[in-house]
């Protein structure tokens, strides 16, 4: 008999089972970047951004974004999390974010994986947005982009 592994019925929207399925260790890897002036990297590097340290609060963002994913999108499981990676690579003029999300479960990291590079990034641009805009109050050249899943693995125990 074929499962139902859509979201979607008649009567609307559902959570889809996953209870029938074997627990298995799972690992979502994540990736995307934020692009920024060159003189903002600077300031972050050298921790001169007022409001305080860009990268760890980024983490912590990361991490408490990917711990809340089944709060945030919906149809998204509450899972077993047993451990998360958070890593920034810094360029000339971006900085870009992993993060890697391990489970142990029913049903795949993916998502937990892209809401945490999604915040990162998030956190990011909040906290480098005075030394970001321009005298317009604009944001000519910050941009998040090329958020994606790099890596996705299961592996039954």
């Amino acid at each position: 008999m074929k499962k139902d592994f859509t979201h979607l019925t008649e009567k609307g929207v559902h959570m889809v089972e996953v209870g029938d399925k074997p627990k298995q260790k799972r690992k979502a890897v994540a990736t995307g970047k934020i692009i920024l002036q060159k003189e903002t990297v600077v300031m972050i590097k050298n921790q001169k951004i007022k409001k305080g340290n860009v990268l760890t609060t980024a983490q912590i963002a990361a991490i408490n974004a990917v711990k809340n994913t089944s709060n945030l999108v919906p149809l998204c499981h509450p899972l077993n999390i047993t451990g998360i990676n958070v890593d920034f690579d810094i360029k000339n003029t971006e900085i870009i974010a992993t993060v890697s999300v391990n489970s142990l479960g029913q049903t795949g990291v993916e998502m937990e994986a892209i809401t945490g590079v999604s915040v990162g990034l998030l956190t990011i641009w909040d906290m480098v947005k005075a030394v970001e805009k321009d005298e317009k109050g604009q944001y000519p050249d910050t941009k998040i982009s090329n958020i994606s899943v790099i890596k996705k693995e299961k592996n039954l125990i």
